[in-house]
């Protein structure tokens, strides 16, 4: 009996040709795309939908069709206002610099997709991430880089759980991009030289404080002090959400020098200026999900990021708490971010990884 499937069609080539492989690979496949966004408008849907807009549902349809498969379009809107959007906003309210992609991935991708679709028998869900599940010596599940280093997104799927992984299939992992889009090409599916989508899917202008003053206009912070690492006051600033760790430009400020964000303080809405470049050898994280490793009883050398684009570097972990890990960097590392997320690997897995405090 064929194994079911259900696979998250964005409406991009990723999905599509993940919809593609899964059926030649004989399984029983049921394209999704899962609606997320909150306005009812079509024309406001269509500008801010991005892979979940109704661009989307149109193209993904086609594939589905072209396949001949079954093609669902499931509402997720709820699932995606509270784990999702009003996790972004409190965040950036809070001083932090959120991921929504790592919160899409872990609650709204996985966890509420995964449900409903083992309520319809199936045994997977699959995506298109270019990232590969393996189980790995110890019997625990890890995402593993995928095979091309420059579309490798291991470092959002590090908060998945076991059991999302054991029922979880990435079949674009075992191929580059330009693999993947020769495979569309060849078998003429409509969405072959659809671009990448880029941007935050529910902010596709990147202006986050935009975003956030039509979610919450009556808790946006106002206008505050630019301060020095000493307490003399710089300048005046726009808002506390339109600042992040480690930005140097749209600052507004002459000082004659370059200077950088390195702390905001969203009790006295002040932003830090520093002198220096922001680096830092050490920093603490919660929120943790172990992967690869069941746990961190005795200190660790892992290879950590700090951000997506970060390239690694090398650091012991020591877990100090219950839900605490504190990371010690053999080079200093720029730019670390509360809110952000470090993820750590071991080689091409991913051992686990937490969120920066």
């Amino acid at each position: 009996m064929k194994k079911k499937v259900v696979i998250g069609m964005s409406g991009g080539v990723d999905s599509s040709v993940a919809a593609y492989l899964l059926k030649e690979q004989g399984y029983d496949v049921i394209g999704v795309t899962m609606q997320i966004w909150q306005e009812e408008n079509p024309d406001q849907v269509e500008e801010n939908g991005g892979c979940c807009g109704l661009s989307a549902v149109e193209d993904a349809g086609k594939v589905a069709r072209m396949l001949g498969i079954p093609y669902y379009v499931m509402n997720f809107k709820r699932e995606f206002q509270k784990q999702v959007i009003s996790y972004f906003v409190e965040e950036y309210l809070a001083g932090r610099t959120p991921n929504p992609c790592i919160a899409c991935n872990r609650y709204v991708k996985w966890e509420a997709l995964l449900k409903r679709s083992m309520e319809i028998g199936a045994d997977y869900i699959a995506t298109g991430h270019y990232a590969r599940i393996e189980k790995i010596n110890n019997g625990r599940f890890a995402v593993r880089s995928s095979v091309t280093a420059g579309k490798d997104q291991t470092y959002a799927l590090y908060n998945l759980t076991q059991f999302q992984l054991a029922h979880t299939l990435m079949p674009v992992g075992d191929y580059t991009k330009e693999e993947i889009r020769s495979i569309a090409e060849k078998n003429n599916l409509p969405v072959a030289a659809k671009p990448d989508s880029q941007d935050i899917c529910f902010i596709p202008d990147g202006d986050y404080a935009g975003f956030l003053e039509k979610q919450v206009p009556d808790r946006m912070p106002g206008e505050g002090n630019f301060v020095s690492e000493s307490g003399q006051i710089l300048g005046t600033h726009k808002g506390i959400t339109h600042y992040t760790i480690g930005q140097r430009k749209g600052l507004g400020l002459s000082m004659g020098h370059p200077v950088f964000v390195s702390r905001i303080h969203p009790k006295t809405n002040e932003v830090v200026i520093s002198d220096c470049d922001v680096f830092r050898t050490e920093l603490t994280c919660n929120q943790i999900n172990f992967m690869g490793m069941e746990d961190l009883k005795e200190p660790r050398r892992l290879w950590a990021k700090v951000r997506y684009a970060h390239k690694g570097q090398w650091c012991f972990a020591t877990q100090t708490g219950a839900d605490q890990i504190r990371c010690s960097f053999e080079e200093p590392v720029r730019a670390v971010t509360p809110g952000q997320a470090v993820v750590f690997y071991e080689g091409e897995y991913v051992m686990g990884g937490g969120t920066i405090m």
